[in-house]
Order: C-alpha cells, then structure tokens, then sequence
C-alpha cells in the first residue's frame, strides 16, 4: 500500500511537509508520519513510491540509535501497540511514524560533504568554491576531500535552500552553539562514514538538522536516510565520474528525459521508474542493517 497523505483527527496537523505528516501529539512530543511522497526540483510528485516511508522511518531510528552516543535525539518511541486505542484504528502508522521530543529547531541545514559531488561539483567547476569557500584546484568529480566540510544552508519552506557561510551561521545562532553544531555533525559523519564503509557503503554526504529541547541540543527530523544522504557502493567507486547513488536520482534522470519545463507540474512516471525506485530503497536498507523489510 502507498500512503501519500495522512489524516488522524485526534491530533492537530501542524505541518506537511515534502515527506513528513507532523501532528501535536501533547505540550512536549510530536507524532511524524513517514509518508511515502516523492519530491523532485522541488515538485512533490503525483506518484508515491512504495515502502519509502517505512524505508525512511526504519533507518531514522536505527542511526539515531547508532549515534546516540555522540548527541542525544528527538527520538522517543516506535511502537504501535504503545499508543493509545483512539490512534490504533490509523493501521497506516505501523512502521512509519515515531513520537518524538518536541524542539525548537535550529534555522539551519547542516551539510557535511566527504566527497566532491552533486550542487558542490557544480559550484567548483564554476567558481572553485565549495560552499562558498575557496578550494584547491585540481579536484576530479567525486573526488574524496582531505577532511570533510561543513557547509551550511538556510532552511527554505519554499524553493531551494541556500548556501551561507559558518560566520554567517554563529551571527545568527551564537559562536558557542555554532561550533557546538559544527563539531558534532563531523563527529557524526565520521563515525556513520566508518560504520558504512565496513559494509561497503560510501557515505559521500548528508544533511543533518538540530533542535533545543530546553537547553539541550538534540538530532532531529531523519538521520543518514537516502533522502538526506548520498551513499555509493565502493565496489563501483570510481574518481572522475558520476557514481550511482542508492536515491531518487532515477526519478530525476527521467523527468530530465521528458521535455518538462520544469515549471509547470511534473509528467507522470512511469510504472517501471517507480518500481525501481521503490526497489532501490529497499536495497540501502537491507545493505545498512542486514534486514529485509517484512
């Protein structure tokens, strides 16, 4: 079954977001819907890829668990039979939703990239910046930096995110909570890249985000998930080319394939794009935790 929207009455949707069904679940918690929306040049996509959002949901929680070690989560709970009877009839829930600890997120997206690639590599054959910030020449597409970079974007409800820089970032927020963030996501994609890697994985980059919860920072929103990462298999791995990445980038290629404006709304997929799609977020979940979804 493809769930592409949610409506539970009992609670009071707060936002919707591209993926994410955000509901008021009591003063401190909220409950996330996973759903299994599909967004592409900030479009969300007529179509729904099946089992995305239980993919998506399933990984948020087993890396949030990983790294708890390094920084406390949102995460609460996960489990169906928990809650309570009045929500037990939305049977949509099992395996895609979590109640979590209700923050005050931090405006920021915080990039960590490991590997020259995507809107990064664009920008550096143009300017020879990363980010904003000047880089030696020389590098090939999907080359390995020599340390990981922080790079941080604005949040936008609406179109694309911007690049901003770290001063940038700690005028906003503070100095201290700016470098406290900046420390922990490389600490973070460290460890996720090292843990990765011995199962053949590459984690080339991600998207983290940050709450407060009182005074205390938290993880939130999802962690390590193909929606938020790019991850390549090392087997393949070659410097100088595109890799081929465990995402919807399928579902790019194809729009791209069509004479769509990019516009007006999206021309349908079809059905063996979304297959494979579909196909390919149950394959990075498999490889990362040694499951098959049931």
């Amino acid at each position: 079954m493809v769930i592409k929207t949610t409506e539970i009455k009992e609670l009071k949707l707060i936002s919707r977001g591209k993926v994410r069904d955000i509901y008021d679940y009591d003063e401190n918690k909220l409950l996330i819907v996973t759903t299994d929306r599909i967004s592409a040049f900030d479009f969300v996509l007529e179509e729904g890829i099946e089992s995305k959002g239980i993919v998506l949901n399933k990984i948020s929680k087993f890396f949030f668990n990983l790294t708890s070690h390094i920084v406390p989560n949102h995460f609460l709970y996960d489990d169906f039979d928990v809650l309570p009877d009045s929500l037990k009839k939305y049977s949509f829930l099992k395996d895609r939703f979590m109640i979590v600890k209700k923050t005050k997120p931090i405006p920021f997206e915080c990039i960590i990239r490991g590997y020259l690639t995507g809107s990064a590599w664009s920008e550096y054959v143009k300017t020879q910046t990363v980010g904003g910030m000047f880089m030696r020449g020389g590098y090939l597409e999907s080359e390995k930096f020599e340390e990981p970079l922080f790079t941080p974007t604005t949040k936008a409800e609406i179109g694309h995110d911007q690049n901003i820089s770290f001063d940038n970032m700690k005028d906003k927020i503070s100095d201290e909570l700016a470098e406290k963030i900046k420390k922990i996501s490389l600490q973070l994609y460290s460890y996720v890249s090292n843990f990765l890697s011995e199962k053949g994985i590459i984690l080339a980059d991600t998207k983290l985000e940050f709450g407060l919860f009182g005074n205390e920072l938290l993880l939130i929103d999802e962690a390590f998930t193909p929606d938020s990462s790019r991850f390549w298999l090392k087997e393949n791995y070659q410097v100088g080319e595109k890799q081929e990445p465990f995402d919807k980038q399928l579902i790019r290629n194809y729009l791209l394939s069509t004479d769509w404006d990019r516009e007006s709304p999206p021309p349908a997929l079809s059905e063996e794009v979304i297959e494979k799609t579909s196909q390919i977020y149950k394959k990075i979940y498999s490889l990362i935790t040694n499951e098959k979804l049931s």
